[in-house]
């Protein structure tokens, strides 16, 4: 581990390794600075106070100081890189780790200035993979908010008429856009922000991204895929479930039943030790001894193409890897399972739940039910 000091510059709104740092949120780039001993904020006037009172940071400085330093040493305004040269020269810094994502802007900025910058591998705050009980305790509360959405939407699907192969609700066609308004404003009155949520049908379910659009059909499978963010906490929690309303095919029952078998075990193999690729090998084992072959037919990729699971915490999507990809599980991970199955000619299918690693064995920490049929 680097014992280099680390600068960010960035907004925490939308960097989470920022916020992770600093527990200060805002729409506008700030300036963090961490040395042996000391984390230092550089704001600007409008957000000094609120830093003052909210950021878990020793320090917060004022940025329209340094900035005038720089102005009288220079004799012109200076840029951002100028100013924060200001902070470090105070300090004596000549060389800082960045993360990966540094604006390459700046760093050019501060080699023309003579300082050695090193980027910081991700995860760059390696206890973020490490959940802490109070923020298994946010995703868990940000999971019961999508639970109570999807709860809402499956009723309203079982509520639904079906007339010639389509589903009506409240004498209107029910379509994707309807059931993810009604999930997306129900989370909101949880105070959590959905983006992307999925309500996928039919041949749409085949391309696990795939939104959904348009009407929702009987008999044909519909993948939902629901993962907010919550407004208060900023954690993430996420959750896949697929059901048909109405009769499932014997090729589509076969096709979830090997999903579900495959889920279901790959829950139970998440423990501290274990290394996910077994989990993600063991799952594509499993598919292919009853037939679910993956590989490329009639032009695109069918089967069991994406990894069994990923990190939920301050981003949706980050460390660890349950995939193709070596990882030995720790305890305080927390992590999704979430094989699916993909074949237009048969139907699609995958299910999700969040799992607390721990070393005596997995701690699911989602409670909605799994039901082909409704």
């Amino acid at each position: 581990m680097s014992t280099n000091p680390l600068l960010i510059i960035a907004a925490s709104e939308i960097d989470s390794n920022l916020y992770y740092a600093t527990r200060f949120l805002a729409p506008d780039a700030f300036v963090y600075l961490e040395t042996a001993g000391e984390s230092v904020l550089l704001m600007s006037d409008l957000e000094m106070d609120r830093a003052k009172a909210q950021a878990r940071v020793d320090t917060v400085l004022s940025y329209s100081a340094y900035e005038e330093r720089a102005k009288v040493r220079l004799g012109e305004r200076p840029r951002l890189a100028q100013v924060v040269h200001q902070l470090l020269s105070d300090r004596g810094i000549k060389a800082f780790d960045v993360p990966s994502n540094f604006p390459i802007e700046y760093g050019d900025a501060f080699r023309g200035l003579g300082y050695t910058i090193h980027v910081r591998p991700d995860p760059l705050f390696p206890a973020r993979v490490l959940k802490r009980p109070d923020e298994v305790e946010a995703i868990s509360a940000a999971q019961r908010a999508v639970e109570e959405a999807v709860a809402a939407a499956m009723q309203t699907l079982r509520d639904a008429d079906i007339k010639d192969g389509m589903l009506y609700h409240g004498g209107a066609v029910l379509t994707s856009e309807r059931i993810k308004q009604l999930i997306n404003v129900k989370l909101m009155e949880r105070d959590c922000v959905a983006q992307h949520t999925i309500v996928a049908c039919g041949v749409d379910a085949c391309d696990p991204h795939n939104q959904g659009s348009g009407p929702l059909y009987a008999n044909q499978p519909i993948i939902f895929d629901v993962f907010p963010q919550s407004s208060q906490s900023r954690y993430f929690a996420d959750m896949s479930r697929t059901v048909v309303r109405g009769r499932a095919s014997d090729g589509m029952k076969r096709l979830y039943d090997a999903v579900l078998e495959g889920q279901e075990w790959g829950v139970t193999q998440v423990r501290a030790g274990v290394d996910g690729k077994t989990i993600h090998e063991g799952i594509c084992e499993r598919f292919a001894a009853k037939g679910f072959e993956t590989g490329v037919k009639d032009g695109r990729m069918q089967g069991f193409f994406h990894g069994t699971g990923h990190g939920v915490g301050l981003d949706i999507h980050e460390a660890p890897r349950v995939s193709r990809v070596n990882h030995i599980l720790q305890a305080g991970e927390v992590v999704t399972v979430e094989p699916g199955l993909y074949y237009p000619a048969i139907g699609a299918a995958r299910i999700e739940d969040m799992v607390l690693v721990t070393a005596d064995g997995g701690v699911n920490l989602t409670r909605f039910p799994k039901q082909l049929e409704l």
